[in-house]
């Protein structure tokens, strides 16, 4: 069992997810596993042994030029990595303690920095379905040229207040 995440990279060898989400309904052999970590191989339970021994079984494993991918560790502090991953606007990284142990759900012994900007953009519309979270449709400013969505994370009474403007201003 191969902890991963599925990806689909872009012209440059970047991590694109419009393509991935594109690419799950309509071109899934242009998806590949980007390979973390390693719970089980051959029947046996990995998940006490250290995350840098399972890391270079999992190497061990994956074959050149196949589907699954190896995430390679980087080396540095974290503050300098997160600063290049920033650059080049990647999500953010997972920094993991050498000789932990595999535990589902939140642990100390790893950390997920996100990397994130802030901007400010017109607000188009609201997409929400019954069901399902809302979105806000962006576009940029005195534009109106749609740049993508954003989750909407409001309370109840907020979401409901947006909603309301959104209702007012439509046309």
């Amino acid at each position: 069992i191969i902890d991963g995440e599925a990806v689909v990279t872009d012209k440059a060898g970047m991590p694109d997810f419009n393509a991935l989400q594109n690419a799950v309904h309509n071109n899934p052999y242009g998806m590949y596993l980007c390979a973390f970590d390693i719970l089980h191989l051959n029947g046996h339970d990995l998940r006490d042994i250290g995350c840098k021994a399972r890391r270079e079984l999992l190497s061990g494993i994956i074959k050149p030029h196949s589907r699954i991918r190896f995430s390679e560790a980087l080396p540095g502090d974290a503050q300098s990595l997160l600063h290049l991953v920033e650059e080049v606007e990647l999500e953010g990284i997972v920094s993991k303690r050498a000789d932990s142990k595999y535990r589902s759900g939140l642990t100390s012994n790893w950390l997920k920095t996100k990397s994130f900007t802030v901007d400010e953009f017109e607000l188009l519309g609201v997409e929400r379905q019954p069901g399902e979270a809302a979105f806000a449709l962006l576009a940029q400013p005195g534009t109106r040229t749609f740049v993508g969505s954003a989750l909407i994370s409001l309370g109840r009474d907020m979401k409901e207040r947006l909603f309301k403007r959104v209702r007012e201003h439509a046309g």
